[in-house]
């Protein structure tokens, strides 16, 4: 199994791309959406802003999101959930538009979001394993999708209660780093690469 690690040229992949070799998968880190949408899946990692990495989707916005509605496996972490959305507030373009939704910055005293932090899980193939989940986060900004059936876990920071993951058919999406997350982190993605083979 071989998975595309994109990379939007904003930071280090290594500790991702060391999760996801532990789970079992060769791992291509790429710039170039035709490589990565030619592996086994493809994961959106959470390094970067929404304004630089909706400016890698370029020209593929429209490709990229026919081939997650024909099924294509995608795990979106962080920056990479947010990136389903239709726009963001924290910058200008639009994003894969794949989930019928914005994301929009915490309203709480203290942004970003740093550190660990409970997640409520819903039934879902990804958390398979997990009773309870303490995970890390690094954002200033949440998800809210339009239907709130596509949501597979919450986490309350503060005073807001915010989509922690997001599930349509074969992308799935985590607003926490799993990658950080010890060892259920990790079980997230084994989980996730279990559902490809």
């Amino acid at each position: 199994m071989r998975v595309s690690l994109f990379d939007y040229g904003a930071g280090n992949l290594h500790s991702l791309a060391k999760a996801l070799e532990a789970g079992g998968a060769g791992v291509a880190i790429t710039d170039d959406w035709g490589e990565a949408l030619s592996q086994d899946a493809l994961i959106l990692p959470g390094v970067g802003s929404f304004g630089a990495a909706v400016r890698s989707l370029g020209e593929n916005r429209d490709r990229i999101r026919t081939a997650l509605e024909a099924g294509y496996p995608c795990l979106g972490i962080c920056l990479g959930m947010q990136l389903f959305f239709e726009r963001s507030e924290e910058g200008d373009g639009e994003g894969i538009g794949l989930i019928r939704g914005t994301v929009r910055r915490l309203q709480t005293r203290v942004v970003p979001q740093m550190g660990w932090n409970d997640v409520a899980l819903a039934p879902d193939p990804v958390f398979t394993g997990l009773d309870g989940l303490v995970a890390y986060y690094a954002n200033s900004f949440i998800c809210e999708p339009r239907d709130p059936d596509l949501v597979i876990a919450t986490t309350r920071y503060e005073t807001e209660t915010f989509a922690a993951g997001v599930r349509t058919e074969q992308t799935c999406g985590v607003q926490f780093h799993p990658e950080k997350s010890s060892a259920p982190g990790l079980r997230i993605i084994q989980n996730f690469l279990g559902e490809l083979r």
